[in-house]
């Protein structure tokens, strides 16, 4: 489903990129992990289309991606960001949030599919005509979702999509994302710097550091700890004595 080939970015003097290679296959959820700076983000915001300036190959479902994407793109793949405060209008209710989506792409019965997103995300029929700052950052992440999912993409980018929340909040939200995953089929890309986050959502996983693919390896590998790469063992480890401290 997705294709990636020497990708290469660069912001002025920073490389934040450095030809990075992967596919992911439909279904699929495919993990990105790396500390801050190792260009995760930046691989996501290029396959959504929100980075524009970068050199290599990406293919989405066999066809080449250009710079600039169309109507029928972004009706395919979505994001779900990081901070569903920031990426949430401040002024305009659940309501508003979820019809936009569905009259950009001309989705007929608006009502009823906004009836449906929210009950999809587990959210009352009473969030609907709230505001974001009237709901928990659980809630609003799972606004945050049902927007993304309401036009039925078969793609799901998702950054970060639990850091910005509390831990209690957290386990519910990823659950949430399994079931509906399963539920539709869809192709995942999830950026994380959380090993536990990535091993309860992903098959495979790639490891960045400093702009580069460093190891990619499965689920299983993951967490029996048999990571080759020295960074991988440091994550690894890392994830391990913040667990320990949490417990």
């Amino acid at each position: 489903m997705i294709d990636i080939a020497d990708l290469d970015i660069r912001f002025g003097t920073n490389h934040a990129v450095r030809g990075i290679s992967f596919r992911v296959a439909p279904g699929e959820t495919f993990g990105l992990v790396g500390e801050s700076g190792s260009g995760k983000s930046t691989v996501l915001r290029a396959i959504a289309g929100l980075i524009t300036e970068w050199t290599g190959r990406m293919a989405l479902d066999g066809k080449e991606l250009g710079r600039r994407r169309d109507r029928a793109f972004f009706r395919t793949v979505q994001m779900v960001f990081q901070d569903p405060y920031g990426s949430l209008h401040p002024r305009q209710t659940v309501d508003r949030i979820l019809s936009e989506p569905l009259a950009v792409h001309g989705v007929p019965d608006a009502d009823a599919r906004i009836a449906r997103a929210l009950e999809e995300v587990a959210l009352p029929r009473t969030a609907r005509f709230r505001y974001p700052h009237q709901l928990s950052g659980g809630q609003r992440q799972r606004v945050a979702i049902a927007r993304a999912l309401i036009a039925d993409p078969r793609v799901l980018l998702l950054d970060e999509p639990t850091s910005a929340l509390d831990v209690s909040v957290q386990a519910e939200v990823l659950n949430l994302l399994a079931d509906l995953r399963a539920a539709r089929g869809l192709t995942c890309i999830l950026v994380s710097h959380n090993l536990p986050v990535v091993a309860h959502l992903c098959g495979r996983l790639a490891v960045m550091q400093g702009g580069r693919i460093v190891e990619v390896l499965d689920e299983a590998s993951l967490r029996a700890g048999k990571a080759l790469h020295t960074h991988t063992q440091d994550l690894i480890r890392l994830s391990h004595a913040m667990e320990e401290r949490v417990a």
